[in-house]
């Protein structure tokens, strides 16, 4: 077998995934586009380069050997900004996950560290691969030796050889380093020859081969003035060159037989997976997750065939088992009830024609412990039966106590409380395409082990969320918010189905026109969906400037097409093209797919157990991200309609609810005032911050000031507003220093509320809702950085999300006080949507608005706007 080392340089490849990517997160907040581009680039490497050894090195420290040389080495760069420097922990953790080798050494930089290695691997008759951003490291290349430089994207690569040196530069790779020696590199503030650039520089060592020939021939070069500049600098050109050259006999500890690569750890890189939210990369893994779980002892229970009243008592634990694929088909496989009597499994055919079940399961008085109770609702609703009493959801409690972790079964959460008498899921049904239902034996043994696992955690979680002040944030807000999601959710949303299909023709009608209008401007027909033939139409035969390279030719991605807009019409019209696309394809089709045949509705699920600071979300669809920037997009929300004739939709939102959550949790005063003035809020930022009276606020200004003041409630930073705003960074930096010497009751919170979450670990909301920030007392300092943010945020965000979940109890209490028979059908973000017959909206418009403002208590009033009309559209 071929010994091969890859040899990656770290910084410069998580940097290139960092500029590559958009600023991305995962449901946490944390920050991912660095992580998932290093992600995807050693996923390619492994698969193409298939080595035998491998490491990643990465730099030590800010300063090197090479600063006692020329102090302001690397100088003039800027601070690596805090949404990349936060990633590299979590890199690193991937790296160990892959069980890939990574180095780091004091006083040296990654490149001496690669440059080391490559030299001994050649020696020892490995082939060598080196993957970096940085060009710095060609001068490594030799016939063993190639070094793979990424481009602009992530994957596309440039490979150096000795030909490709040549035939780049005309030089060998070993004239690298001569060359920035007389160039110098601005990226590293090597100073060069000033008025040297690359082509004199190249010139003048096909002459004279290497920088200190250069420098003893000076004679014999031509021109006055470059003479002069090469005599004037040559100890500076000489030095540059020092700067220049990697180290490759470094100290290091490790050698080539240490970095023995033998593949990962499945699990580990499938938890890293699940934690950072890579659903895609999860998907591209398609292997076995092997988990060693035992089930320590035998239990025994009875299968029955009769429900009686031995088992329906007054407490007991329901478990009914859902296949998830199936969830609103109600495709139940079977049942279990635990109770102090004992353990008992029932099939799904008893359960379903005992009328004794149907009572019980709806008797509000007889007590039931469950494990998502919201699922169980739903499942047992589309069977025609009604679960009432629940008095505690073994899921719900365990989030509220760690919301950090992903419970993904019964299984997750026992053995996080201790208990190991039931297995994962996954061990039992298997996973992908070997997923199956067991024989009846071991399903019901599954089953009834979930059902003794939540009887039996039920006492432990309730002492918990007292001993955490939660009783009330789970029996007052989590645990009849789950009742109503439930309702919500067997409820549905009416689509008209027509309308959609109408949408669909139309937009096919504008693809259409469009399509053509491209190939008038184009002069040709072509497949405008192919990369390949709009590379060749752009950037050959209309000539438009090359922006960036893939291996297969010119790239034609959406942020290459931007920069191109203006320069020629058939862009604009490319860029509708594929917007009108995706609408056509994601939205129309896709809403499509999921309308219920029966009910003529959408059935969306609300995540009520996902998100770190209580936020609901919606999958099967996501109706909460229904395109609105684009008109089109925006009408698609015509399709969603009443349920009943001379029946019309209803929205009402909150107004900027976490802005007025901050200036009730920092008690700024200027804050306060703008809100309790009924103010602008940006308009009065910009007016405090730039010192302009209200008629001079122009609307850059607003512009500016509305980036800020969302920017601090999710965790600002000055490359964050820098990339929002268009600007440096340095003058986001100077805008948000502006703004919180004028809001100092917000600076004042930030201080206060970092200093409390490293004292406690841990931040709430104001409905005691907690997210635990272990890294915020950690010793590094990127790790730190990015737990202090969210201890920032968190507060705030979080209790935005207990208003209006808070809202939406008050609001279904409120309903049935009045006796009306609006019904609330969906929570977007800020927002409840209701339907109701017309009669009704007087009545909503007065009570929506009065409960939602009144939710809870703060220091500044809670605005709702409201709306109503024939469509969810017409409602906005």
């Amino acid at each position: 077998m071929t010994k091969k080392i890859v040899l990656i340089d770290g910084n410069s490849i998580a940097y290139r995934a960092f500029f590559a990517l958009p600023l991305l997160n995962n449901d946490k907040g944390v920050h991912t586009n660095a992580i998932y581009g290093f992600t995807m680039i050693l996923m390619k490497i492994l698969e193409d380069e298939n080595p035998s050894h491998m490491i990643v090195a990465f730099d030590a420290g800010k300063t090197t050997f090479r600063h006692e040389t020329f102090q302001e080495y690397k100088g003039g760069r800027q601070k690596t900004p805090p949404e990349l420097s936060e990633q590299f922990p979590f890199i690193r953790e991937l790296l160990d996950a892959y069980q890939v080798s990574r180095y780091e050494l004091e006083n040296y930089e990654a490149d001496d560290i690669i440059g080391t290695l490559s030299k001994q691997a050649e020696k020892d008759g490995y082939e060598v691969k080196v993957i970096s951003g940085d060009k710095d490291l060609t001068q490594l290349v030799t016939d063993k030796i190639t070094v793979d430089i990424t481009r602009k994207g992530i994957t596309d690569v440039d490979s150096y050889t000795p030909d490709f040196v040549n035939e780049k530069y005309g030089l060998t790779p070993e004239q690298i380093i001569d060359m920035k020696g007389l160039m110098g590199d601005a990226s590293d503030n090597i100073p060069g020859v000033p008025g040297v650039g690359e082509k004199t520089a190249i010139k003048l060592l096909k002459e004279f081969q290497t920088l200190e020939n250069v420098l003893d021939s000076i004679d014999q070069v031509s021109g006055k003035k470059l003479k002069e500049k090469l005599e004037e600098n040559r100890d500076q050109a000489l030095m540059s060159k020092k700067l220049a050259t990697i180290d490759c006999n470094a100290p290091i500890t490790i050698s080539v037989d240490d970095v023995h690569y033998e593949g990962f750890d499945i699990k580990k890189v499938t938890d890293i997976f699940k934690e950072l939210g890579f659903n895609t990369l999860l998907e591209k893994l398609g292997e076995e997750v092997v988990q060693e779980e035992v089930v320590v002892e035998d239990i025994s229970f009875e299968k029955v065939s009769e429900l009686t009243s031995e088992l329906l008592t007054d407490e007991a634990a329901l478990y009914v088992e859902v296949l998830e694929e199936s969830y609103h088909n109600a495709d139940i496989i079977g049942f279990s009830i635990t109770n102090e009597n004992g353990q008992y499994y029932i099939p799904v055919e008893v359960a379903l024609a005992s009328e004794q079940f149907k009572k019980w399961a709806a008797d509000e008085t007889k007590q039931k412990i469950v494990y998502d109770g919201k699922k169980t609702s739903v499942a047992l609703s589309w069977k025609g039966i009604t679960l009432k009493g629940v008095d505690f959801d073994v899921l719900i409690a365990a989030y509220l106590l760690n919301p950090s972790q992903d419970f993904d079964d019964v299984a997750s959460v026992a053995r996080t409380n201790g208990l190991s008498i039931v297995q994962s899921d996954e061990l039992v049904y298997g996973k992908g395409a070997k997923r199956a239902i067991p024989d009846e034996e071991k399903l019901s043994d599954h089953i009834v082990r979930k059902g003794q696992a939540i009887f039996a955690l039920k006492e432990k979680l309730v002492n918990q969320l007292e001993k955490n002040d939660q009783t009330s944030l789970f029996y007052d807000l989590e645990l009849p918010l789950s009742v109503i999601l439930a309702e919500m959710e067997a409820t549905g949303v009416k689509v008209d189905v027509d309308r959609l299909k109408d949408m669909g023709k139309n937009l096919a009608e504008q693809l259409k026109s469009l399509e053509e209008n491209i190939y008038e401007h184009a002069g040709e027909e072509f497949n405008i969906n192919s990369p390949k033939q709009l590379g060749v139409i752009l950037f050959e035969k209309l000539g438009l400037p090359v922006i960036k390279k893939t291996k297969t030719g010119f790239s034609t991605s959406a942020d290459v097409l931007e920069k191109l807009e203006e320069k020629h019409e058939i862009v604009r019209g490319i860029l509708h093209y594929r917007q009108l696309g995706k609408l056509q394809s994601t939205y129309i089709e896709g809403l499509l797919k999921v309308v219920h045949e029966d009910t003529h509705k959408i059935h969306t699920r609300f995540n009520q157990v996902l998100t770190t600071t209580g936020r609901l979300s919606s999958i099967d669809p996501n109706l909460q991200n229904i395109p609105i920037r684009l008109e089109e997009g925006r009408k698609i929300r015509q399709a969603f309609v009443p349920s009943k004739n001379d029946w019309v939709m209803f929205a009402a939102d909150y107004s900027q609810i976490e802005l007025r959550v901050l200036a009730h949790i920092a008690n700024d005063k200027n804050l306060v005032e703008a809100f309790r003035n009924d103010l602008d809020i940006h308009t009065k930022t910009a007016m405090d911050v730039f010192h302009v009276a209200k008629e001079d606020v122009t609307s850059n200004m607003r512009r500016q000031a509305k980036a800020v003041n969302f920017g601090i409630v999710y965790g600002i930073s000055d490359y964050g507003l820098s990339q929002n705003l268009g600007i440096t960074r340095k003058e986001a930096g100077e805008f948000i220093k502006r703004y919180l010497e004028t809001f100092v009751g917000v600076q004042e919170y930030m201080d206060d509320i970092v200093a409390d979450a490293r004292e406690k670990g841990y931040v709430k909301t104001l409905l005691h809702r907690r997210r635990y920030i272990p890294e915020i007392t950690s010793r590094n300092f990127n790790l730190r950085s990015f737990a202090e943010r969210t201890a920032m945020n968190t507060p705030i965000q979080g209790s935005a999300a207990d208003i209006i979940k808070k809202a939406m109890i008050d609001m279904a209490d409120r309903l049935k006080q009045e006796n009306v028979q609006a019904k609330l059908l969906l929570q977007v973000h800020d927002e409840l949507i209701f339907e109701a017959p017309k009669e009704e909206i007087s009545i909503l418009e007065k009570i929506v608005p009065e409960v939602m403002e009144n939710a809870v208590e703060l220091n500044v009033p809670l605005k709702v706007d409201y709306s109503y009309g024939a469509s969810w559209y017409d409602a906005k």
